[in-house]
């Protein structure tokens, strides 16, 4: 997989605020890790399982931040996984890291904030 090719589509599709086109490159089981679910949610969980409960959580983020707008910065290639360094919401710089699965969807993702 080139790295540098599908960090541009990612963010490509995250600036679109396009819901569905940024779901397609994930699985169904999809897992993601991330600060921000409890910031959103107010809650105590910072892990999200399915696709369903992602759509969700990143629908009221959508909806949350009308004008979200990545910058990448830079990509690395790893097995079957990449890291994005970019700019993210509220000037956060984020790095998450994707893992793919064989047909090359995300089923995990851990993001990091400043």
């Amino acid at each position: 997989m080139n790295h540098q090719k599908f960090a541009e589509e990612w963010i490509r599709a995250w600036n679109s605020h396009d819901l569905e086109d940024i779901l397609s490159h994930y699985t169904e089981d999809i897992e993601i890790t991330t600060p921000m679910i409890v910031i959103a949610t107010g809650g105590k969980e910072s892990t999200l399982k399915g696709k369903n409960a992602v759509r969700e959580y990143w629908k009221k983020a959508l909806d949350k931040f009308p004008d979200l707008h990545f910058e990448l910065i830079k990509s690395t290639g790893g097995v079957n996984s990449v890291a994005l360094f970019y700019k993210s919401i509220m000037d956060k710089h984020a790095v998450e890291v994707m893992f793919f699965d064989e047909e090359g969807k995300i089923n995990k993702m851990y993001a990091h904030y400043d």
